[in-house]
């Protein structure tokens, strides 16, 4: 299993056997991480893995999730920032699964109590993982997501590999299953639009939410050898249709 094939196999996982992993596979989850390029390279992150296998950590089992292994992600504060956290940890979470471990985002649940960051980098997100109890894949179909004619707007007819991209996109997981995205399809980009919520701008997780969905639009381009930017178009911001506001457009280098 690859990155692109984990896309369509991956599920949350909330039950694990409190087993240790390998320091290979460790190691090899730190090598990973580092060779991510993220969203927006310039903003500076880091991740600390937290060893639970003698369940120790009763806080976070409380809160959220009984694991072998946390991660969490630290990122300088710039703009993006959320969002580059998503991308990052989403990549991170198909990495473990096509190694055989299940993952699950436990939010803004810290490591430990009392100041957030690490050093100058502040506190993003919270994964966890180990092996699962249980299966940590299924099939696409029975993820519980929205089918593509309910989130795009078609302009042109796709063609196959934009049907993969927007598939791909589909399935992306996101906080409270609440798929915030919305799509506009032409023959060679994708605008991506939010759904408008009362505060007018996206919140800290819907933004991380969008990390993760870019992740796998992006990953299914590196498999397919396209070569897509994702770049935000300034003439488009004010052309938001009914209760949806602008946030990327995926384009297609040619």
């Amino acid at each position: 299993m690859n990155l692109y094939e984990a896309i369509f196999l991956r599920k949350s996982v909330r039950s694990y056997e409190m087993e240790p992993v390998s320091s290979e596979l460790l190691q090899e989850l730190r090598d990973f991480y580092e060779q991510i390029e993220g969203l927006n390279p310039g903003i500076r992150t880091e991740i600390s893995i937290l060893d639970n296998t003698k369940g120790q950590n009763k806080r976070i089992h409380f809160l959220g999730v009984k694991a072998p292994y946390y991660i969490s992600f630290y990122s300088e504060e710039k703009d993006l920032a959320q969002m580059n956290a998503g991308y990052i940890m989403e990549q991170i979470a198909l990495f473990l699964c096509t190694r055989g471990l299940g993952t699950c985002f436990l939010g803004g649940i810290k490591p430990k109590l009392g100041n957030p960051h690490k050093g100058n980098l502040k506190f993003m997100i919270t994964m966890a993982f180990g092996k699962s109890k249980g299966s940590y894949t299924r099939k696409a179909v029975d993820a519980k997501r929205m089918d593509l004619k309910e989130l795009c707007v078609y302009k042109e007819v796709p063609r196959q590999w934009m049907k993969q991209l927007l598939e791909a996109a589909r399935l992306s997981p996101s906080s409270m299953n609440s798929q915030p995205w919305r799509f506009v399809v032409y023959d060679n980009r994708i605008h991506v639009f939010a759904k408008k919520h009362t505060v007018g701008h996206m919140g800290k997780y819907e933004e991380m939410n969008f990390g993760i969905m870019f992740s796998h639009l992006m990953v299914v381009a590196e498999e397919l050898w396209l070569d897509v930017d994702l770049i935000r178009l300034e003439d488009i911001t004010h052309k938001n249709f009914p209760n949806n506001q602008y946030v990327l457009s995926a384009i297609l280098r040619t």
